[in-house]
């Protein structure tokens, strides 16, 4: 079946689970009217072999006619060879309508995740979503493969009593009524099913949010001797959810334990039925083989209907929770005026904090999160008074702002697949790892020639772009120690990867958009002196001329910077370069001393480490001079 990824999956209803499924049934009808049908057929020829056999046996069999005997035999086994058919297409059938089903779901969730953008974690637990994408979508699938034998069942039932009425009415009218006695039955169950559903699922996304938060922080956890607190709690709500999916269970149970005994018991009834007017001669032999075998078939329909109720029950759940995702919405972007058409000034009343265009600009503080929240404001990730020239940022269409301010989170999600796709570079035309690696080794020797290649090579000017991000960011030894270098596939969140080269990869992933405005917190808190030193050479080169905001208290990167802002309890307390602050602001020196001191030892003892790996190699070089040819 062709699955098209970029294919409109339609705007669902979100009136509530019915209509969503229903929406799922809309989109493909011709299929699911296909699937009804061939079910349909199916089951009413499954009805016509005991027709055929009672014919079979009255009309062949018991007048001793071979003829009638070999022509009826023949007749069902063709109608068998069609009924194989039917059977295969119909379930290729249903299994198009799930898989449709499935992957529209997916396309919706994630379009509309897409679309909540960053207020989605706002809004919305990671758990939530990871239970929607794992459970909900494959529950609410695998539900709408019982509308075509659901259908199939309806009118087989309805056909096989028909065919009853040719026998006894009496026998028709104990089909006609006995399943909408079981479904009477089976009805308070179904609802119950429902609710211990609903509470399962919601307990569900719980814990999945909290494996998450267990995930992530980890190392910190052990840091801190809280891992066997927050595994006791871990272990409790898993007890609770055990629990909740034995009860689940034990609806279920009953469920399918009166779906398989029922209809038993129900089908025994008619039989007995069938044997009693066949004894006091109301009926023929072969009208009472053709009364068992329209038991004996009446089985599937029967058994399809309880199916569709229990399949549907437990699919409308599912489909409830996707259409409360559906029904979140974004803040409302009510900005009506233009951004500025020129890089201007930006300004975060609350903080005082005045962003000058086309500089690199620091910002230091005792406490992180103030920084954070500055660059929240100035990106209009939060409500403020921020403007961004003389134009107040919340007045400006939200996705001009996006357009032109990037935020560099330090923990930015990383999805899994090739490097070059976690940096953003899909559509580069890589042509080989090779090749990129020697634009990583030469980067920067000489642009002419970048520029006659580019206009040789499809694709050319996005490797140039790419490398020079690589580049900026420090990362090419990353590509070189890869064994396929871009190519080389990579785990979500790169957990193949060291903190410093994720972070890295981060930073050249935002360095490859080339924003008007650059937002970065942190950007190198993970790296070794030398490299950080190196990163902060290569970015204000590559980000010359732009506006760049970092956050960040390393004396490497604030020697860099044109403008250093120091906050106190979130207020700019000094402005200046970073040798001025070290001069003038006792408070800001002994801030930074501590960085200051920690750069020093790491440089320290990387220079030590040189010096040991000198002194090895050189011996070892006397030593093959001093030995003896053999």
């Amino acid at each position: 079946m062709r699955i098209d990824a970029y294919e409109d999956p339609g705007a669902p209803g979100r009136g509530g689970g019915w209509r969503y499924l229903g929406w799922l049934v809309g989109r493909q009808w011709p299929r699911c009217l296909a699937g009804a049908v061939l079910a349909s057929v199916w089951m009413v020829l499954l009805a016509a072999t005991p027709y055929l056999m009672a014919r079979a046996v009255d009309h062949g069999l018991e007048p001793g006619d071979m003829g009638a005997l070999a022509g009826w035999t023949g007749a069902m086994v063709a109608v068998g060879g069609v009924n194989a058919w039917l059977g295969m297409m119909r379930h290729r059938t249903m299994t198009k309508v799930r898989m449709d089903a499935n992957f529209r779901t997916v396309k919706v969730v994630v379009g509309h995740a897409t679309r909540l953008g960053a207020a989605l974690r706002g809004q919305v637990g990671a758990g939530e979503v990871v239970t929607i994408g794992v459970g909900d979508v494959q529950t609410i699938s695998t539900s709408l493969t019982a509308v075509g034998p659901g259908v199939g069942a309806i009118v087989a039932y309805a056909a096989v009593g028909g065919l009853m009425l040719s026998v006894s009415t009496r026998l028709a009218l104990v089909v006609l009524l006995g399943v909408p006695v079981l479904g009477v039955l089976l009805g308070p169950l179904m609802g119950r099913l429902q609710g211990r559903e609903a509470e399962y699922r919601e307990r569900q996304s719980v814990l999945t949010a909290r494996i998450g938060d267990l995930a992530g922080g980890l190392r910190v956890l052990n840091g801190l001797g809280g891992k066997g607190l927050v595994a006791d709690a871990f272990r409790r709500d898993s007890g609770r959810l055990r629990e909740q999916g034995y009860r689940v269970g034990a609806v279920t149970s009953w469920i399918q334990a009166l779906g398989v005994g029922l209809p038993m018991l129900f089908l025994a009834l008619v039989t007995w039925l069938g044997a009693r007017q066949a004894a006091q001669g109301h009926i023929s032999v072969g009208e009472l083989v053709s009364v068992y075998g329209y038991v004996v078939a009446l089985g599937w329909p029967v058994a399809f209907l309880i199916e569709m109720g229990h399949q549907l029950s437990r699919g409308v759940v599912a489909a409830r929770r996707v259409v409360a995702f559906l029904r979140l919405e974004p803040a409302p972007d009510e900005g009506t005026r233009d951004a500025p058409a020129e890089p201007s000034a930006l300004y975060d009343p609350a903080s005082g904090v005045r962003i000058t265009p086309g500089r690199l600009t620091a910002l230091v503080t005792s406490r992180p999160s103030d920084a954070t929240d500055i660059l929240d404001r100035l990106a209009r990730y939060t409500p403020s008074d921020a403007t961004w020239g003389e134009v107040p940022l919340t007045e400006i269409p939200l996705t001009q702002v996006r357009a032109r301010i990037l935020v560099a989170d330090p923990e930015a999600d990383l999805f899994a697949g090739t490097l070059s796709d976690v940096v953003g570079a899909a559509d580069t035309d890589l042509r080989g790892a090779g090749s990129v690696d020697v634009r990583l080794r030469r980067v920067g020797a000489t642009s002419h020639h970048e520029s006659a290649d580019a206009k040789q090579r499809p694709g050319a000017d996005e490797t140039a772009k790419l490398t020079a991000a690589l580049h900026a960011a420090a990362a090419e030894d990353i590509v070189r120690a890869l064994p396929d270098g871009l190519k080389t596939q990579v785990a979500a969140q790169s957990r193949d990867l060291s903190g410093g080269q994720r972070q890295r990869v981060r930073l050249a992933r935002a360095l490859l958009t080339d924003p008007e405005v650059l937002l970065a917190a942190e950007p190198t808190s993970a790296l070794d002196a030398h490299t950080e030193a190196t990163v902060a050479d290569r970015l204000k080169h590559a980000r010359q001329g732009r506006t760049t905001v970092l956050a960040a208290t390393s004396p490497l990167l604030l020697d860099r910077a044109d403008v250093v802002h120091h906050l106190v309890d979130g207020k700019v307390a000094a402005t200046g370069t970073h040798r001025e602050l070290l001069d003038s602001e006792p408070a800001y020196r002994a801030l930074v001393a501590r960085d200051a001191e920690a750069a020093e030892a790491a440089e320290a003892a990387e220079a030590a480490e040189a010096a040991e790996a000198a002194e090895a190699a050189e011996a070892a070089e006397i030593a093959d001079e001093g030995e003896p040819a053999r």
